[in-house]
């Protein structure tokens, strides 16, 4: 795998095929901070440059990079959960997983597996209630 994507000659990342064999940023550790703020560890290096440098976190944001990457930047900046809930570019799956974490006290890998059936059992019932009425078959009537 070299990291160029045949359709772009390049990487570009929003293509889902230059980043299909991405893998995931790890989700930093929370802490509740003074203030009682459940926030994401920041790393002490990256909020220097952000607040040191030339670049703003706007800039950052129009520059084009993908969502996980910026979803990890707030992160790597000490977001606060609640606030990155209203990024733009923040996942559901990213931020539930972290969530998870700090309400259970779950690992990122136990998190993220409840995120994905709680969707799944989601998506079940959804499809359930489709196909009932797609059918015209009661629901209880529907194997799984």
């Amino acid at each position: 795998m070299s990291g160029i994507c045949s359709a772009h000659k390049g990487h570009d990342p929003k293509c889902r095929q230059c980043n299909s064999f991405e893998v995931p940023h790890p989700i930093q550790p929370l802490y509740i901070d003074d203030e009682n703020v459940l926030r994401f560890k920041l790393n002490p290096i990256v909020r220097y440059l952000l607040d040191n440098g030339t670049i703003d976190i706007n800039m950052i944001v129009r520059h084009g990079f993908s969502d996980s990457d910026l979803e990890h930047f707030a992160q790597l900046i000490g977001y606060s959960l609640s606030g990155s809930s209203e990024l733009p570019y923040m996942s559901d799956e990213t931020w539930e997983t972290a969530n998870n974490m700090a309400q259970n006290g779950e690992t990122q890998m136990e998190a993220n597996n409840r995120f994905l059936r709680d969707t799944l059992k989601s998506m079940r019932k959804h499809v359930k209630r489709l196909a009932s009425g797609l059918f015209r078959i009661h629901p209880d009537d529907l194997h799984e």
